[in-house]
């Protein structure tokens, strides 16, 4: 019943949504750490995708982890905009940012982009269904495979709207990183309130470094720096 309790209470929805993005920014990070690999090589990159695949069940379960965070993430942001819409039935006339950022008022569409991303990523390069041919005339298009990652990347990143949108997609990430990194720890108590909300290096750092890391990716196979 506490459980339940908590669910139902404001805290608790902010706890769950603090404890699902935290989840979360651990495997953007370890994500993106992987896919880093495709500068070493086809065979790096391969082998390092076989391995993924090889742990069976585990891959799995952390795939269901992964989307039961993601839900759960949607579900408490959505019950939390609801809540604080119906706790004002009028908007305020003006508003004059104080102490917000762009991160912090981008947050409720950036993430309904994401959201979008995530689908879209899902359908282009873990099941194929959305790979598209190459459109540049330079560009020798090769069709998806499940067993070529590396392959599959250079193909699919030679189609410039596809490029476009993943960079764009970056950014909002880069955004959604910087204020939900450091709004979910402020969240569970884990940093001491500071009298320079704004200052936050961590939450800067882990933002920039995973906004350069995954955009580096198709910019560098758009401009055949990988080839």
């Amino acid at each position: 019943m506490w459980l339940l309790t908590l669910y139902r209470s404001t805290i608790g929805k902010k706890v769950i949504m603090a404890v699902t993005g935290l989840m979360l920014v651990a495997f953007v990070i370890g994500h993106m750490v992987g896919n880093l690999q495709v500068f070493i090589g086809p065979a790096k990159m391969n082998g390092y995708a076989a391995f993924l695949k090889g742990t069976g069940e585990l891959l799995w379960l952390v795939r269901i982890g992964l989307l039961v965070a993601v839900l759960l993430h949607v579900l408490m942001a959505w019950q939390l905009t609801r809540i604080k819409a119906s706790a004002r039935s009028v908007d305020y006339t003006m508003r004059k940012p104080q102490a917000s950022t762009v991160a912090s008022r981008t947050m409720r569409w950036g993430g309904v982009l994401l959201l979008a991303f995530i689908v879209f990523h899902i359908l282009h390069f873990t099941t194929g269904t959305l790979f598209p041919y190459a459109s540049r005339p330079d560009a020798q298009y090769v069709g998806y495979s499940a067993s070529d990652v590396y392959g599959n990347v250079i193909s699919g990143f030679r189609v410039p709207w596809v490029v476009a949108f993943y960079v764009v997609a970056m950014l909002f990430l880069m955004l959604h990183l910087f204020h939900g990194a450091w709004s979910s720890v402020r969240t569970l108590g884990l940093t001491k309130a500071s009298q320079h909300p704004l200052h936050r290096r961590v939450a800067t750092v882990i933002a920039l470094a995973v906004w350069l890391g995954f955009s580096a990716i198709p910019v560098a196979v758009f401009l055949g720096v990988i080839r």
